[in-house]
């Protein structure tokens, strides 16, 4: 019987005194948390002001105190709270889709955000697939009506507009004649205009809409263009009948276009001022200096008195190893010079190590400026008149030192009967440089 006695009274003082330390504890939790809690109304913390409320009745609840005036505190800021967040969420949420509208009219196609944009908005490609070229637009944004939305322009055989990527909507154009299109970028909109489809509008004023470009849309300041005529002093390039020399045109051609280039704010420079031999190498070593954006090469290409009468149109070329005969051909008239001494073999090595990034941004200005030159002499001379090269790849040796995209424009035949007597005239060499100088404008706006 004592020892049973014993026994509880034994654990009678043991459950006292743990019942003591476990008061003490949350005694202690709750002298702490009320400080915390004063200091968040204090530092009008909303979020902490709940936390320490919620511990505040925890901890009270175990020390058998009056928890009411806690409850109501809490009850108080919590109904605050949910009433500003629905405020909150009806004036500042952001809109689930951030293109606001997508609208046509005629020929021009006009994307409306809601929010500002700039020129990381877009991204614009064009292909060929078999017998139709496209023109793809890749807009940064999602829109809601990208579905329901149709798209025609007269001239184009299909446009379709769809929701690429959760985050891209792509504009597609497909038609079988190559598309001149344009786009400008403004504060919360993107314009994308196709030129010369519509067969009312008259070759004077499709010409003119390409000029109706804000110049400031280019941002021509801060751009400087080489441009190298080519051959020059002893070596006068290919020569057409009469006397007909490559190396009087392509320089005329350069002079021409320094002019349209300066007219729109790019800061210019000539390889070479008047008739002189220049060395390939110092040609874009000149361009390095200058520390230029762009390196443009002019030359006239040339065919076999054979092939005379066949060969004729104007072309692009950039620097890549030659994937073509034809491409071969033409680099070999113009590698000539100091060049001659090199192989074959040695020349296509090098040509294989060259920046990827480079080459991939000058066949973008190619396709620019051949599609421009296009535009520009066929709005003149009629479209049968003005034979498409294309943009080739070609291992042409003057644009290899350059640290810049640059490209090589074989403007026309000089051995063709009718378009060697073309490029002699002051007007075409004018118009061609036009066309170059607005496809030059219109890589600066694309990237």
């Amino acid at each position: 019987m004592k020892l049973l006695i014993k026994t509880f009274l034994i654990t009678l003082l043991l459950f006292q005194y743990s019942f003591a330390a476990s008061k003490k504890y949350y005694q202690d939790k709750y002298n702490s948390t009320k400080k915390l809690y004063l200091g968040a109304i204090m530092s009008n913390n909303k979020a902490k002001e709940i936390e320490y409320l919620k511990k505040l009745i925890t901890y009270a609840d175990e020390l058998n105190m009056d928890t009411l005036k806690y409850q109501k505190e809490l009850n108080r800021i919590d109904t605050q709270t949910i009433v500003k967040s629905k405020v909150q969420t009806k004036s500042y949420l952001k809109p689930q889709f951030s293109i606001k509208s997508v609208i046509q009219d005629k020929n021009t196609i006009r994307i409306n955000f809601y929010n500002k944009i700039n020129k990381s908005y877009i991204d614009f490609n064009e292909k060929k697939d078999g017998r139709y070229h496209y023109d793809e637009f890749d807009i940064k944004g999602s829109f809601k009506d990208a579905k329901p939305t149709k798209l025609s322009i007269k001239g184009i055989d299909r446009i379709t507009i769809y929701q690429y990527k959760k985050n891209t909507l792509r504009i597609s154009m497909k038609n079988k004649t190559n598309l001149h299109t344009i786009y400008i970028i403004g504060k919360n909109s993107i314009i994308i205009k196709v030129l010369g489809v519509n067969k009312k509008v008259s070759k004077k004023s499709a010409t003119n809409s390409v000029k109706m470009l804000p110049d400031n849309m280019f941002y021509p300041s801060a751009k400087t263009i080489v441009i190298d005529a080519g051959h020059g002093g002893r070596d006068s390039g290919a020569v057409g009948s009469g006397r007909n020399y490559e190396k009087y045109i392509v320089f005329n051609i350069s002079k021409y276009l320094k002019k349209e280039l300066e007219k729109n704010g790019f800061k210019v420079y000539l390889t070479r001022n008047r008739d002189k031999y220049v060395k390939l190498s110092h040609r874009t070593h000149f361009a390095n200096k200058k520390n230029a954006d762009i390196f443009i090469s002019i030359h006239a290409n040339a065919a076999p008195k054979s092939k005379a009468r066949n060969a004729h149109g104007i072309e692009t070329y950039f620097l890549s190893p030659a994937r073509s005969a034809r491409a071969k051909r033409v680099a070999a008239l113009e590698n000539k010079g100091d060049m001659d001494k090199m192989s074959w073999g040695s020349k296509n090595s090098f040509l294989t190590i060259l920046n990827q990034s480079k080459i991939t941004a000058s066949n973008k200005i190619a396709i620019d400026i051949q599609r421009n030159m296009l535009y520009k002499l066929r709005s003149i001379y009629g479209k049968s008149s003005i034979r498409d090269g294309g943009v080739r790849e070609g291992p042409f040796w003057v644009l290899v030192g350059a640290q810049m995209p640059s490209v090589l424009i074989e403007v026309g035949y000089i051995s063709h009967p009718k378009e060697g007597r073309r490029i002699k005239t002051k007007s075409y060499q004018k118009n061609i440089a036009k066309g170059i100088a607005e496809g030059i404008k219109s890589y600066f706006i694309k990237n």
